[in-house]
């Protein structure tokens, strides 16, 4: 599996720390629709989340359409975990005066 992007450790970041939601997604990164929808559905491709559809009746009673739920799998975990880590592992980078 290639290297996750910041936009894609962002949104795996979010849905393994509870929000499962895709504006809800949106609303804790940041990013776009265009970019959080693309990559869920990448990362679930890749195994790295699940979805399933919320149940009709539960969208009813709050009056608005059904929701994707996503959750991140124990790969997901894995493979978030390796990314926060390259991204600690990365050293500040000074600027040379040019005197």
């Amino acid at each position: 599996m290639k290297s996750l992007s910041l936009a894609a450790i962002s949104v795996l970041h979010a849905v393994a720390s509870g929000v499962h939601h895709g504006f809800d997604i949106i609303d804790e990164t940041g990013l776009p629709g265009g970019t959080v929808y693309p990559a869920l559905s990448r990362m679930e491709r890749d195994g790295l989340l699940r979805s399933e559809w919320q149940p009709v009746e539960e969208a009813r009673a709050a009056k608005r359409p059904p929701r994707r739920d996503y959750r991140i799998t124990a790969e997901g975990v894995r493979v978030l975990n390796d990314a926060i880590a390259r991204v600690h592992a990365l050293k500040p980078v000074r600027l040379k005066s040019r005197g």
